[in-house]
């Protein structure tokens, strides 16, 4: 399995484990060896990816509040951690309107909290997710690259680039001259993937749709997305991760981890590809409707991020073309909706994803 030498054994410290994307994420560290500490809060709903896995009896897991420093710092310290992955956060646009407060205290506060309680513990590495959002979007038609202004409209992407900034000011002002933890931060696209059960997300909703054979409703079909299977930013906070273990300085920095161009699409087409799929498979598909919904919150038309320095520094690359990305998303949900072992299931897609 990829990335198995490096993470055997390895004591990791894993914030939002009860996450879409952390729970994908813990499966593949404990099925390649290493001791991992969850730290979030509760799963929201039983359909969560991380109730469906039975995660909870596979490793540590602690019920905290990243806002909570007293505790978070007590978690770390006892884990005895090699490497610490970031993932906890309020990930959605929408959300963030409705309370920005809430947004800003997980994503900034919360963010400086970590960095903080993991400075002169034994944590040596640490990996720092935030989203391709962070860019200042210029709606340019070209990718964001690492260099280019971080920014951001909504409260969401500017919570996350302010934990950007805030992730570099630890790491210049402090991880540096303390010289124990080399830290990084990854950007990555539009994560989709089987367990993703999120209100006002784009693909949860096509697939509930699905199940219960009701029609969708799209309120900005014309914006283009980098989307990936989710197993794609999780391999590249890994191989991030293994660079950062291995003492190389030149990875303490941000990184684009996206899909290649082709991913780069729209929403329709995003669903006409999951239409057809679904048709192929002679499941029922969806009555979609496109109407025109004004004083809509503001959402970017056009984003894309530029991926070249990963490949060429990294060596890391995408393994999914947009077809895979849409047969490993629909599999995921089919399995769902199939029953049994849920956790088998998962663990067998990430080999598929390891062989691609």
């Amino acid at each position: 399995m990829l990335y198995q030498n490096t993470y055997k054994g390895k004591r990791v410290f894993l914030t939002g484990d009860t996450g879409f994307k952390g729970s994908w994420m813990a499966a593949w560290l404990i099925e390649m060896g290493a001791e991992v500490v969850g730290y979030a809060l509760p799963p929201k709903t039983e359909q969560d990816n991380f109730v469906t896995t039975k995660l909870a009896q596979k490793y540590k897991h602690i019920d905290g509040d990243i806002r909570d420093y007293d505790g978070l710092k007590k978690a770390i310290d006892g884990s005895k951690a090699d490497i610490l992955f970031h993932l906890a956060a309020q990930p959605l646009v929408i959300a963030s309107y409705a309370d920005p407060l809430e947004t800003y205290s997980t994503n900034v506060m919360g963010t400086a909290n970590v960095l903080e309680a993991m400075r002169k513990t034994s944590i040596r590495a640490a990996v720092m997710i935030t989203t391709d959002k962070c860019y200042q979007n210029n709606e340019w038609v070209y990718g964001y690259r690492e260099n280019d202004r971080l920014g951001g409209k909504d409260p969401y992407s500017n919570s996350k680039a302010c934990a950007e900034l805030v992730t570099q000011s630890f790491r210049d002002s402090f991880f540096e001259k303390e010289g124990n933890c080399l830290v990084a931060s990854a950007r990555a696209g539009n994560v989709i993937g089987g367990g993703d059960w999120a209100d006002m997300r784009i693909v949860p909703d096509l697939f509930r749709a699905q199940r219960n054979q009701t029609s969708l409703t799209i309120r900005n079909p014309n914006a283009t997305r980098p989307w990936q299977h989710v197993l794609e930013p999780v391999s590249g906070y890994l191989k991030l991760g293994a660079a950062l273990l291995a003492g190389d300085q030149k990875a303490a920095t941000g990184w684009n981890v996206g899909p290649y161009q082709n991913n780069h699409t729209s929403v329709r087409e995003l669903i006409d590809q999951f239409q057809l799929n679904l048709k192929q498979r002679g499941e029922g598909i969806i009555d979609v409707h496109y109407p025109e919904l004004l004083n809509q919150p503001h959402e970017a038309n056009l984003l894309k991020l530029d991926i070249s320095k990963a490949i060429a520094e990294l060596d890391w690359h995408p393994r999914l073309d947009m077809a895979g990305t849409v047969e490993f998303t629909a599999q995921g949900y089919l399995d769902e909706f199939a029953g049994g072992d849920i956790y088998a299931k998962r663990v067998a897609q990430l080999k598929m994803f390891c062989e691609a």
